[in-house]
Order: C-alpha cells, then sequence, then structure tokens
C-alpha cells in the first residue's frame, strides 16, 4: 500500500506525534533543516525510540519490579513495532527482563498471540502503540483483560480503556502545533524550512481500577508523578 507522501509526493505534509525516524524514513534531510517539503514533530528526536522506551518502563517497574519476561503485541510489517522492538532488546538488558514479541500479521492473529505470551509464561504485555492495534482497541482490551496480566502501553488512551500503564507523548499537545506549523505553511512558508520538533510534552497515565483487579499497589510517587490516574 503507498502511502500519501508517495501518492502525493509535492504536496506539503505535516507529520505530529511521529514516533519513528522521519530522516530514516525518507522524510527529511535534517531536523533542524528537513529540506523537502515534510515537517512536522516527533515524539522523541533526543535519544529516539530507546530513550522513550526506557523512560516508559522505568515507571512501569515500578508497578511490576519482578518483571523477567515481557510479552510484546505488535504487527509484523509496522515501522512502528519493528521501531519498538530494537528499543526494547536494548533497553531489556538494563532493566532486567528478556523480551519475547508476538508479532500478527493480521487481526486474526491476536487471539493466537495473547496465548503464546501466556503460554510462554510472560509476566507482563507491552501493547505497540501502531495504528492497526489502536484502531481496534476494543478488540485488543477484551484479550488483555482476559490474559490478566500487568500491561503497559504508549497513549493514554490505552490507559483510559484499562491498560494498567501508558507514557507517551502529549497527542493533543503535538496535534495543536502541527495545526500552527499548517497555519505557517497557508501563509507561505516552505515545510523544508521549518525544523522538526521534539515533543516537549509527555503523559504518564495510571489505571488504579486495573491495578486493584490484579492485585498490584500503586506506589504514592508515581501517582505523584502521574499526570493522568483513572480509577
Amino acid at each position: 500500500m503507498r502511502t500519501i507522501h508517495e501518492e502525493l509526493p509535492n504536496a506539503p505534509l505535516v507529520f505530529t506525534s511521529f514516533a519513528a525516524d522521519p530522516i530514516a524514513s525518507g522524510l527529511a534531510r535534517s531536523y533542524t533543516h528537513p529540506g523537502g517539503n515534510a515537517t512536522g514533530n516527533v515524539m522523541n528526536a533526543v535519544g529516539g525510540e530507546e530513550s522513550l522506551t526506557e523512560k516508559r518502563f522505568g515507571f512501569f517497574k515500578e508497578l511490576v519490579p519482578n518483571l523477567t519476561r515481557l510479552g510484546m503485541i505488535g504487527t509484523a510489517t509496522g515501522l512502528l513495532s519493528a521501531a519498538e522492538q530494537n528499543a526494547l532488546r536494548k533497553v531489556a538488558p538494563k532493566l532486567g527482563f528478556e523480551l519475547a514479541p508476538y508479532l500478527i500479521k493480521t487481526l486474526d492473529d491476536l487471539g493466537e498471540a495473547f496465548s503464546s505470551g501466556l503460554r510462554d509464561g510472560v509476566g507482563a504485555l507491552y501493547i505497540s502503540g501502531d495504528s492497526v492495534l489502536y484502531n481496534n482497541m476494543a478488540r485488543v482490551m477484551q484479550l488483555a483483560a482476559t490474559a490478566g496480566k500487568p500491561t503497559v502501553g504508549t497513549y493514554p488512551e490505552w490507559a483510559r480503556a484499562g491498560l494498567l500503564m501508558a507514557y507517551s507523548a502529549d497527542l493533543m499537545d503535538d496535534f495543536r502545533r502541527a495545526g500552527i506549523y499548517a497555519a505557517k505553511i497557508i501563509q507561505g512558508a516552505s515545510p523544508g524550512d521549518l525544523p522538526i520538533e521534539q515533543a516537549s510534552k509527555f503523559t504518564l497515565a495510571v489505571n488504579v481500577k486495573t491495578a486493584k483487579q490484579l492485585g498490584i499497589s500503586v506506589p504514592p510517587t508515581l501517582l505523584t508523578l502521574a499526570d493522568e490516574v483513572i480509577e
């Protein structure tokens, strides 16, 4: 499937909350001077996905301190899932757990992915921020709830839906800043002259209701740090 950028190569493009590397993806030449017809904001230009993942799981380990094996539910072809998997493999040894990826090719594989993780004895599950999973959140959450394991994801919408914890850049703030860039382009600015921005606001969401169901006591320090507590 061709992307919008491939279908309309000369059209101005403003991306927001981009989790992959826009330079590696061919959207820009550099962060400070994209040089083409695309610009916007990324979740983590500083340290990339690895830095964001390490911060996310630093929080998660406060909820699941004895985690030794993490199952990742992702997609086999998604760029974001690939970036997340690479980042997890790098940070896992630092945080004392082993990664077990379960990557689906179609949504029909979801049930088996969760079942495989349970058979393999994973202590917790990470749900990729891939759009295929995000757009089918209700289906994913039904399986996650049935699994009965601590769960962690990216966007706060996941925690609101029932994941134990989520941590990522604040999407609404990123959308607002992308809108500012879009207005500048409409007024005549060139996308290639607008620096790609690093997300400046991040959201930590903790679902206390899910924690109680799992018998997990949320440390007061984590509740203090949380931007959103779902009860």
